[in-house]
């Protein structure tokens, strides 16, 4: 599967792909769990990416026992450590880039 953010699968298509109902998606989607993009004629179109996210709560709850409410706290939550390991990237090559500018201002 190419893992990308394009939206390109309306929900009947999706659901199918994931052996699931359609309206499991839009519950996903009321609760938010999943962001589907919109059409101009507001379908909602899953991408791949999105099919990913779904795959991965179906496997907390089903293989793992979690409930929505434990799902939701798990992506949470590993969102804000992406988001924290982002963070710690961009400072050390921050740090790396004020490093060699001190190295070349001593030289």
């Amino acid at each position: 599967m190419v893992r990308e953010n394009k939206p390109r699968y309306v929900i009947s298509v999706a659901a199918e792909m994931l052996g699931m109902r359609t309206y499991t998606l839009r519950y996903y989607e009321k609760v938010g769990i999943v962001k589907p993009a919109r059409s101009s004629g507001n379908i909602r179109l899953y991408s791949d990416l999105d099919l990913l996210l779904i795959r991965k709560v179906q496997n907390l709850m089903d293989e793992l026992g979690v409930n929505l409410a434990g799902v939701e706290v798990i992506l949470r939550m590993s969102q804000q450590l992406a988001d924290l390991q982002q963070q710690k990237e961009n400072l050390e090559n921050e740090l790396e880039d004020l490093r060699e500018r001190l190295d070349e201002e001593q030289d």
